[in-house]
């Protein structure tokens, strides 16, 4: 049953004999019942990841109940972990220029249900989608970029104060400030219009033009304080030829750009993207 409702469990610490073991008869032995389980151990830094689901009306308690349970284990095992509920859906704070199809692309996954998450709110530095985005009954908040500190400063707040998960760069065109990376570390994501680590920073599909390249794609990453490096969350391509020109390739590449930032912050709030130094661990 799709809507039932379930603990997400996710799991990071050093491997070693037993964790699967030891988890999964912490979980029977309280009656849980595991839908899904999925793990896997980084060869080069020897660290084991592991995400379970697990039937919520199957245990006999609450989540911060499992939490309070499950934390000696985790102490032993050295584990970073997490627990999420289902049904608090993620809150994400959406940030676009005057682009809109990455937006209207997740407005509309949104409002059919795809999309299991709440939208508190839409910032741009521009006005040209207030009225797009209030037709959906969501806040739009302009800020003046003029002063980009100030005007970092006030969009951290504008996130913090609407509660915000995840922060959603929808093409909003704006380098973030290191500080800011690393004030939400891991809840900033970015749709780049490229298939990074191929032309970074402007205009990449006038850069793929010029190269002659005969892919070009786009990539949904996490973002930190350097210019589109962070751990990438989920990629795609599309193939071009020698006729396309530098407008085709913007107008394929919009299409690229809805599909992976849609698919990679399903991943993300579904709670299947684990982060391993500069890479991710993906259990789609």
């Amino acid at each position: 049953m799709p809507d039932q409702r379930r603990y997400t469990l996710t799991i990071a610490c050093p491997d070693r004999t037993g964790i699967i073991a030891a988890v999964s008869s912490f979980i029977a032995g309280q009656g849980g019942f595991i839908v899904e389980a999925s793990y896997h151990t980084d060869a080069e830094t020897q660290r084991f990841f592991m995400r379970q689901e697990v039937r919520a009306d199957s245990l006999p308690f609450d989540a911060d109940t499992f939490r309070q349970l499950f934390a000696p284990l985790a102490n032993g095992f050295g584990m970073t972990w997490q627990l999420s509920d289902s049904a608090l859906k993620k809150r994400l704070v959406i940030l676009v220029s005057k682009q809109d199809h990455c937006l209207n692309d997740l407005l509309h996954r949104w409002r059919s249900g795809e999309l299991q998450v709440d939208i508190p709110c839409v910032i741009s530095n521009h006005g040209d989608l207030r009225s797009f985005v209030e037709w959906h009954g969501i806040p739009f908040i302009q800020v003046d970029m003029t002063d980009k500190t100030a005007a970092f400063e006030h969009i951290a707040e504008l996130f913090e104060t609407y509660r915000g998960d995840t922060m959603v760069l929808a093409r909003f065109m704006q380098i973030l400030p290191p500080s800011m990376c690393q004030r939400f570390p891991g809840r900033i994501i970015n749709i780049h219009h490229s298939f990074l680590p191929s032309f970074v920073g402007a205009k990449p599909y006038h850069q793929a033009y010029q190269r002659g390249v005969k892919l070009i794609g786009a990539t949904c990453h996490f973002v930190t304080d350097e210019l589109d490096a962070g751990p990438i969350v989920e990629q795609d391509t599309v193939r071009v030829d020698h006729g396309d020109t530098v407008e085709d390739l913007v107008r394929y590449g919009r299409d690229i750009e809805k599909t992976v930032l849609a698919r990679g912050l399903r991943y993300h709030v579904e709670d299947r993207v684990l982060v391993c130094g500069n890479k991710t661990i993906v259990f789609r």
